[in-house]
């Protein structure tokens, strides 16, 4: 599905990420752990399109993405949601939705995946006529989640989706990550709370300073003494 081979990325002089090759199989919730700064969020965007690499490939199903616009990884069935939401506030929930099915011309699909939308996340159409902005921090992490969904993609990038949530939230948004998996979409997923991510996680990188340091299935990272000391608290 998604490979990302010897890729480099310089923020100036910063390099801030140094050669990192990772693969996300089809059908997969691939989680990056790491601490602030490890360079996660850039790998994610970077495979996205938002950032250019100085060197490396992304491959998506086989074809080289890697001078392709973020616009056209849309298109190809890359969907991003980022770190710290980016909801529209201004706009209602139901246009930051149908912002998410821009590049569709399918009038019928889009109405049907709306529904869909509505179906997962019933809020969002008790709210639909709602600002964005006046939503609650757990309501438009889901409504920033049903906004990728609206592009139909192939491929799902979460970058931190539990960050400022309250425990009760952070189960329900991972229950929502395992459901959208478990009905075909490929999750690549950037998350602090490693724990949460490695139960869910068919396979993990491990980030530090730019550099993949560790990798494996979820359940084999959960055992390990350097993760448990690093990022699990034991």
């Amino acid at each position: 599905m998604l490979e990302i081979k010897d890729l480099h990325v310089y923020y100036g002089a910063i390099h801030a990420i140094k050669g990192i090759s990772l693969a996300v199989n089809d059908g997969e919730i691939v989680t990056l752990i790491g601490a602030n700064g490890a360079g996660k969020t850039t790998t994610l965007r970077t495979a996205s399109g938002l950032e250019k690499p100085a060197s490396g490939t992304i491959l998506l199903d086989g074809k080289d993405i890697t001078n392709t616009s973020a616009q056209e990884r849309v298109r190809m069935g890359i969907s991003h949601v980022p770190e710290g939401r980016r909801i529209f506030p201004n706009l209602t929930v139901l246009e930051n939705l149908e912002l998410g099915a821009y590049l569709r011309k399918d009038k019928d699909g889009i109405a049907r995946d709306l529904k869909m939308v509505y179906e997962r996340f019933p809020i969002l159409s008790d709210r639909k006529k709602q600002a964005a902005g006046t939503l609650s921090g757990g309501e438009q992490q889901m409504l920033a989640i049903g906004r990728a969904l609206m592009s139909r993609p192939k491929i799902l990038f979460l970058d931190e989706p539990s960050m400022g949530l309250a425990p009760l939230l952070v189960q329900e948004i991972f229950d929502i990550i395992k459901d959208i998996n478990r009905e075909g979409t490929t999750i690549l997923l950037v998350e602090q709370n490693a724990s949460k991510a490695l139960q869910i996680a068919n396979h993990a990188y491990v980030m530090e300073t730019g550099n993949i340091v560790l990798s494996g299935t979820g359940a084999e990272l959960m055992q390990s003494d350097e993760v448990k000391k690093a990022y699990l608290g034991g």
